[in-house]
C-alpha cells in the first residue's frame, strides 16, 4: 500500500525529473534519432577532460629541473602514483601495458559520476554509456587472452571437463554485463534519490540538505564504483595474462 501512495506521488510530482530525455530529433538514414541529455552531458565530460588535459601537459612540460614542482604539478604526480600503486597492485609487471587504459577509464567515470554536481545528468547513468564501457574491456581481455595463450584461450572454456562449455562461455559474457550493470545501477540509484528529494521535498528542504546528498551519490559513491569497475577490469585482464 505505501509503495503503491509513493509511486502515485512520485507521477503527480510536477518537478520530479530524472529521466533521459530528447532534445534534438534528425534522420540518419531513414532512421529517427535523438540528440539526448546523455550526449550533451558526455560532450561537457569530454570537454572538462580534454581542458585538463591540456594544463596538465603544459604545466608538465613547463616543470624547471633544477626547482620544486608547483602545487599542481604535486596533484598530477600524487595521482599519478595512486593510479600505478593501484595497477601494480593487480597487474604486477604488466601494470604499464595497461596503465593508460584503466587510467583513461577510471578518470572518465570519476568525472561522469562527478558531473551530477555541475547540474548534469550522469552520463554513467546511461546504460548505452556504461556498456560500452564494459564492451572494451571485454574486447581487451579477449585480445589479450588469444595474445598469450594462443589456442588455449578456447580450449580453457571446455575445462576441466567439456560438459561445462556452456557455463564458462556464459560466464565469459557475464563479466562485461554485470560489471557495467553494476556501475549502471548504483549511479542511476544515485539520480533516483535526488531526483526524488528535489521533486517530492519541500522547498525549504531543498536547500542545504541536498549537497550533503550530493558528497554522498557524486562524490563518495561515484569514486568507490569507479575504483571498483577499474579493479574488475584488472582483475579480468590479468586472469589472461597467465
Amino acid at each position: 500500500m505505501s509503495l503503491s501512495i509513493l509511486a502515485e506521488s512520485a507521477a503527480g510530482s510536477k518537478n520530479l525529473d530524472f529521466m533521459i530525455h530528447g532534445l534534438y530529433e534528425y534522420k540518419l538514414f531513414g532512421q529517427k534519432l535523438y540528440l539526448t541529455t546523455t550526449t550533451v552531458s558526455l560532450l561537457i565530460v569530454v570537454l572538462l577532460i580534454t581542458v585538463f588535459a591540456i594544463f596538465a601537459n603544459r604545466a608538465i612540460k613547463a616543470v624547471d629541473p633544477y626547482n620544486a614542482p608547483s602545487g599542481f604539478v604535486n596533484f598530477l604526480e600524487c595521482g599519478i602514483e595512486a593510479l600505478e600503486g593501484m595497477t601494480e597492485t593487480i597487474l604486477g609487471a604488466n601494470k604499464d601495458r595497461f596503465l593508460n587504459y584503466i587510467g583513461t577509464i577510471f578518470i572518465f567515470i570519476f568525472v561522469s559520476n562527478f558531473s551530477g554536481l555541475l547540474g548534469l545528468r550522469n552520463p554513467t547513468a546511461d546504460y548505452g554509456v556504461t556498456f560500452l564501457l564494459g564492451l572494451f574491456t571485454f574486447l581487451i581481455v579477449n585480445f589479450q587472452g588469444i595474445k598469450n595463450r594462443k589456442l588455449k584461450h578456447f580450449t580453457s572454456l571446455f575445462e576441466p571437463i567439456p560438459l561445462l562449455f556452456p557455463i564458462n562461455v556464459i560466464g565469459e559474457i557475464a563479466n562485461p554485463i554485470s560489471i557495467s550493470l553494476r556501475l549502471f545501477a548504483n549511479v542511476l540509484s544515485g539520480v533516483l534519490i535526488m531526483g526524488l528529494w528535489y521533486g517530492m521535498m519541500p522547498i525549504f528542504l531543498k536547500v542545504g540538505v541536498p549537497s550533503f546528498l550530493h558528497l554522498y551519490t557524486d562524490v563518495f559513491s561515484g569514486a568507490l564504483q569507479t575504483y571498483v569497475f577499474c579493479m574488475l577490469s584488472m582483475v579480468y585482464i590479468n586472469d589472461k595474462l597467465e
